[in-house]
């Protein structure tokens, strides 16, 4: 399974920049999620993880294809409220899509748009969306018997809870306050990778 990490919108691009370096060799996929913050500011923060050695076939640019475009970044997650993965596709065929969805009839809908994969969520109650029950596990694995692209679950994954999501079909989990959010972020993202790395080693005896 794949380890994305999400950023959480609450760093400045400094601060945000050292955690990112610091986690890069721990995790799959970079988010950046950066709603607040202007265009500016993100491409500032994509020259700091350049000259920090960050690879950008990490690096994954949540809702802004212009940026993604401008910074070479070939990854992009389109929210589920932005343009469709067929509408992108059309224009810049050389990027891979992903899409954010909430339910399965959308799932099916962004395999239908050519997608390239899904992030599905939130599975399990989480920090970042306080108040809201999750979609579940058995939805997850609905999803996942649904479609053929790739599903990455996100909402509550954690390291606890891999197993059960990881059982439920999920081709990899994406962490927000999980990582960005805690007091050692380094720390946090080793946690999961070798959460991770301990489920491949098990599927392996």
């Amino acid at each position: 399974m794949e380890l994305h990490a999400i950023t959480d919108d609450c760093k400045p691009v400094e601060a945000l920049a050292e955690v990112i370096i610091a986690i890069q060799n721990e995790v799959d996929c970079i988010h950046i999620r950066e709603r607040s913050k202007s265009a500016a500011d993100i491409l500032k923060l994509i020259e700091l993880l350049s000259e920090g050695g960050v690879d950008k076939r990490k690096l994954v640019m949540n809702g802004r294809v212009d940026i993604a475009l401008f910074s070479t970044i070939h990854r992009v997650q389109l929210p589920s409220s932005s343009f469709s993965p067929k509408q992108v596709r059309a224009r810049f065929p050389h990027l891979h899509i992903g899409r954010s969805v909430h339910s399965l009839e959308e799932a099916i809908q962004a395999e239908k748009e050519d997608a390239d994969c899904v992030l599905f969520g939130h599975v399990f109650e989480t920090d970042c969306k306080k108040g809201l029950e999750g979609r579940g596990l058995s939805l997850l694995s609905t999803i996942k018997q649904r479609v053929s692209i790739p599903v990455i679950a996100i909402g509550g994954m954690a390291p606890g809870r891999l197993r059960g999501v990881k059982q439920a079909g999920a081709d990899g989990i994406a962490v927000m306050s999980g990582i960005f959010s805690t007091a050692d972020p380094l720390e946090a993202a080793r946690q999961y990778s070798r959460t991770l790395k301990e489920m491949r080693y098990e599927k392996a005896l």
